[in-house]
C-alpha cells in the first residue's frame, strides 16, 4: 500500500491512512510505502539550492515550519490512544529523529556551500529526509492505534547505481535486500512502513533517489520482490481517468487497464500512475490498484497483465504539453544507411529521450519533452544535417487495447478534430496507441472534441444498441 504527499499532508490526513491500513490489515498482511509529507521535498530541493548558493543558514530556518508539521501531527494524533507519559516519550523520541535530520541537512548545506562533495550526492541526501521522517511518524501513528508497525528503512532494501538523482535499481540486490529486510517483521505480525523514492548505491552505499515520482517505484519494487497480491497506488483521485479531468470535467474511472495501456497512458501524460511502476509488475504478473485515500469505497482502477477490449475499443485519451519537434532534413538520407544511428547517438549522447519519432525519405521529425539539452543537440545535429525546431506543441494520445485491428478508428479521430490542424502522426509502433502532434493551444480542444466522441456520445449510442437488443 503505497500513501502519496497529498494522502499524508496533515493530521487529518495520516487518521485517514490509518483507518485505511488497519481496514486492510485485519484480511491480509500489509507493506506501507509513503511519500515525504506534502509540499516538503519541494522545500528541500529549493533550501540545497539556497544552500549551495552560501545561503545555508536561510535555507535551514525555511525548513522548520516543514519539521514543526511533523510533531503537530504527531501531537494531534497520539492523545486519543496514549496516555500523558507516553505521548511525551513519543514526542520526545520523535523530537530527536528531527534533531538528526537537522543537523545532517546541516552538514549537507555547508559541504554543498563549500563543495566539499558532489552537489547531486548531497542532494539526495537531503532530500531523502522527507520520506525518512514521514515513514517514521506513520509508523508511530499505527501503533499507536493498536496496529504494531516498524519503519524499515528503504535504502537497505532498494539497491541502485550510482547515478544520484535519478538511479536505476538493481533487480537481484533489490529483490534479495527487500525479502532480508522484510519478510520478518512481517513473520513478527508487524507492519513494515518504508519511505518510497530513496535508496542507496551497491558501489558506495550512499543515499541515492529514484526521481520524482519514485514512490510509486519503490511501491512496484517491494511488491513484486515479496510476490505481493496486488500493489495498491493511494492517491487523491479515484483511479486512471477516461482523460485529464482540468480539461474533460466529464472524465471518469476507467475500472480495469492491461499494463501496456497504462504505461502508454502514464507515459504520454496521465500523472496517476508513474510509468516506471509497471515495470517490477508486469515481471512479477502482480496486479496494481489505484484508489483514492478521501473516498476508500471507490473502485478505483485495476491495472492487470492484461485486459479485454471495451465496447467502444478507446480506454482513454492523455495528452502532454510542452513539446518541442526536432527537423532533421538531408538529401544524403535517400538510400544511405546509418544515417539514422548518427541522429539517435546525438541524443544518446545527451541522455535525452525522444517521445515519437517520424521518417520519410529525406528527414525525420522528433518530439522533446525533456529539453535541457536542447542547444546542444541541435548544434551536434547541424553537422550531419539541416535542423529546424518547433516549439509550443503537444501530443494527444489515444488508448486502447485491439485498437490498431478495429477498423475506422483513425478515420474517426480525424474527422473528429478536421478542423484542427496535425503536425506529426504516429501509428503501428504500438498496438494499442495512436499519437498525434497539435499546436499546444489547440490540445485541449482537441482532447475534449474526442472525449465527446468516444465516450459521451458512445455511452448514448452503446445504451440505445442495448434497449434495441
Amino acid at each position: 500500500m503505497k500513501f502519496g504527499g497529498t494522502s499524508v499532508e496533515d493530521a487529518r490526513a495520516f487518521e485517514r491512512v490509518a483507518a485505511i491500513v488497519r481496514a486492510e490489515r485485519r484480511k491480509n498482511p500489509v507493506v506501507v510505502v509513503v511519500s515525504a509529507m506534502s509540499r516538503f521535498t519541494d522545500a528541500l530541493l529549493a533550501a540545497f539550492e539556497r544552500a549551495a548558493s552560501g545561503e545555508g543558514e536561510r535555507a535551514a530556518l525555511a525548513l522548520e515550519e516543514h519539521f514543526a508539521r511533523h510533531t503537530e501531527v504527531l501531537r494531534a494524533l497520539l492523545p486519543e490512544t496514549r496516555n500523558p507519559e507516553e505521548v511525551t516519550a513519543a514526542v520526545e523520541e520523535f523530537g530527536a529523529a528531527l534533531a538528526h535530520a537537522r543537523g545532517h541537512v546541516g552538514l549537507a548545506f555547508n559541504d554543498a556551500a563549500e563543495g566539499r562533495r558532489p552537489l547531486p550526492l548531497l542532494q539526495d541526501l537531503v532530500v531523502s529526509f522527507g520520506e525518512q521522517l514521514s515513514s517514521r511518524l506513520l509508523a508511530r501513528v499505527l501503533d499507536a492505534r493498536g496496529l504494531p508497525a516498524r519503519q524499515v528503512d528503504a535504502r537497505r532494501c532498494v539497491i541502485t547505481d550510482d547515478e544520484h538523482g535519478r538511479a536505476t535499481p538493481l533487480k537481484e540486490e533489490t529483490e534479495r535486500h527487500t525479502r532480508e529486510q522484510i519478510e520478518p517483521v512481517i513473520a513478527e505480525g508487524v507492519t513494515p512502513v518504508l519511505g518510497g523514492f530513496i535508496a542507496s548505491s551497491a558501489a558506495s552505499g550512499e543515499t541515492t533517489t529514484l526521481g520524482r515520482g519514485g514512490s510509486d517505484y519503490t511501491a512496484g519494487l517491494v511488491g513484486a520482490a515479496l510476490r505481493s497480491r496486488e500493489i495498491q497506488i493511494w492517491t487523491d483521485v479515484s483511479g486512471v481517468l477516461t482523460a485529464d479531468p482540468r480539461v474533460v470535467p466529464e472524465a471518469r474511472p476507467i475500472p480495469r487497464l492491461s499494463f501496456a495501456e497504462a504505461a502508454e497512458l502514464a507515459y504520454f501524460g496521465a500523472k496517476v500512475l508513474h510509468p516506471k511502476t509497471i515495470l517490477p509488475a508486469v515481471v512479477r504478473d502482480v496486479p496494481v490498484r489505484i484508489c483514492n485515500s478521501r473516498e476508500p469505497g471507490a473502485s478505483g482502477t485495476a491495472v492487470y497483465f492484461d485486459a479485454e477490449m471495451t465496447p467502444r475499443t478507446v480506454k482513454a485519451i492523455a495528452h502532454k504539453t510542452g513539446v518541442h519537434i526536432v527537423h532533421v532534413t538531408s538529401a544524403r538520407m535517400l538510400g544511405a544507411y546509418g544515417f539514422l544511428r548518427a541522429i539517435f547517438e546525438v541524443f544518446e549522447r545527451h541522455r535525452t529521450a525522444v517521445d515519437i519519432v517520424t521518417t520519410s525519405e529525406v528527414s525525420v521529425s522528433l518530439s522533446l519533452e525533456d529539453v535541457g539539452a536542447l542547444d546542444a543537440i541541435t548544434e551536434d545535429l547541424k553537422h550531419i544535417a539541416a535542423v529546424r525546431v518547433e516549439s509550443g506543441r503537444a501530443i494527444v494520445c489515444i488508448v486502447g487495447e485491439g485498437l490498431r485491428s478495429t477498423p475506422g478508428i483513425a478515420g474517426r479521430v480525424f474527422s473528429t478534430i478536421r478542423d484542427i490542424n496535425v503536425l506529426l502522426i504516429s501509428q503501428g509502433a504500438s498496438n494499442i496507441n495512436l499519437t498525434f502532434v497539435v499546436e499546444e493551444r489547440h490540445a485541449a480542444e482537441a482532447v475534449r472534441l474526442l472525449h465527446a466522441a468516444f465516450f459521451e456520445c458512445a455511452t448514448s449510442e452503446l445504451l440505445a444498441d442495448i434497449g434495441g437488443a
